[in-house]
């Protein structure tokens, strides 16, 4: 029983197909997510890939997914559900799964984690929730701490190195003294990104200029009016709009001759002009679906698994952005990328450990690969001690 699902950006067509039920035992997954970014599409491989390996997917279901089709597989039934960058979407496709007694909510991206666990707090049995791609999960509200959170949820947080991020500004230019970023007032992950952007500039010296957007033609205006300040350049936090708005960003600064940094490294792809923060985004996908597959094996216990947090940082430089931009790249900041495009080519042999190998499923055995995420969960699980440790901090950081 297949579905094609199509979002509007303010309506939601179902396009033929009676609704996906659980007739029999298997495990109905809905996988929601706020919008197809790169960053997600990698999430999105790393658990579909590792849902394969677990055998819970077939090939050929495989397959069909890259499409995003709903699938009544042979082991799992999945929804499988994409906002557009719609948020009034999200709401709909929360409701649609815990009308559908989904098992479990697979949510990636902060937006739809936050909404699934607003709307199951309360519930006398909640779905599980498990989220990957969150990276504010305290601010905004799904969780208080990593081991203090609700009892159905657990996930997976990438944590941003603002204060390596930050100062690759002056490593550009010793003399910069004028910076902008972008926030949107309505995402809680924009408002953190631009606090610390602000705070870290400042602390270095450097006056920041905030502009708000709210959607992409706001995006335009929000951008002139840092240029009309004379910043010297624009240094984004990672928000759904920037990153949907890049291809407008990159031609305003370079008519203005500035340089745009982006807090993603695959964003140089797009024609920023330094990208740099975290990158195991299919990472962040493998370890979603450990928590899930564990969990659906019996073998935890989603209560007692804290939520997990990586940590990468990657440099990549668009040399043919920086051309366009009449901006010579330092060599101090050369000297720490990881890679480069020029001429439209990323270069070969430089530090290739920003890339992430894609999952066989052939390479480990299920025993092996059972052992192994049994070992990566008991590094989550909350301890007595850790929930009191956190809860004393929680409750100084209120007095």
């Amino acid at each position: 029983m297949i579905r094609k699902i199509l979002f509007g950006a303010l309506l939601w067509l179902t396009l033929a197909a009676p609704a996906l039920a659980q007739e029999d035992d298997k495990p109905l997954i809905a996988f929601l997510r706020y919008a197809g970014t790169a960053p997600v599409a990698a999430a999105t491989d790393g658990i579909l890939d590792s849902l394969e390996a677990y055998g819970y997917l077939t090939a050929a279901e495989r397959a069909a997914l890259n499409e995003s089709f709903d699938l009544k597989g042979a082991n799992l039934d999945l929804m499988y559900r994409d906002a557009g960058f719609d948020l009034p979407s999200v709401n709909l496709m929360v409701e649609e799964a815990l009308d559908k007694g989904a098992d479990a909510l697979v949510t990636i991206t902060t937006q739809v984690a936050q909404i699934a666990v607003n709307a199951t707090r309360d519930l006398e049995d909640p779905p599980v929730i498990l989220f990957s791609l969150v990276t504010t999960p305290f601010a905004t509200g799904i969780a208080d701490a990593p081991c203090i959170k609700p009892d159905h949820v657990a996930g997976t947080q990438p944590l941003l190195s603002y204060e390596e991020y930050v100062p690759l500004v002056l490593l550009q230019d010793p003399d910069i003294k004028v910076i902008g970023t972008i926030v949107s007032p309505d995402q809680p992950t924009s408002i953190v990104g631009a606090d610390r952007i602000k705070e870290i500039g400042e602390s270095l010296g450097l006056t920041v200029e905030v502009a708000t957007a709210i959607n992409l033609a706001d995006l335009n205006i929000a951008a002139e009016s840092l240029l009309s300040k004379g910043v010297e350049a624009i240094v984004l936090s990672i928000t759904p709009l920037t990153l949907q708005g890049t291809p407008v960003l990159v031609q305003l600064t370079a008519e203005h001759g500035i340089p745009l940094y982006a807090p993603i490294i695959q964003q140089v792809y797009r024609g920023v002009t330094v990208g740099a923060g975290f990158h195991s985004f299919y990472e962040e996908g493998v370890i979603a679906a450990r928590i899930l597959h564990t969990h659906l094996n019996g073998d935890i216990d989603i209560a007692d698994i804290g939520i997990n947090q990586s940590r990468s940082f990657g440099i990549a430089i668009n040399l043919d952005t920086a051309a366009a931009q009449g901006i010579e790249i330092s060599e101090d900041l050369l000297a720490m990328t990881n890679f480069v495009i020029k001429d439209g080519e990323r270069s070969a042999g430089m530090a290739a450990d920003v890339d992430e190998t894609r999952m066989q499923p052939g390479d480990m055995s299920m025993e092996e690969r059972r052992a192994a995420d049994l070992e990566f969960l008991a590094g989550l699980e909350c301890t007595p001690e850790m929930i009191a440790e956190q809860q004393a901090a929680l409750d100084a950081a209120e007095n």
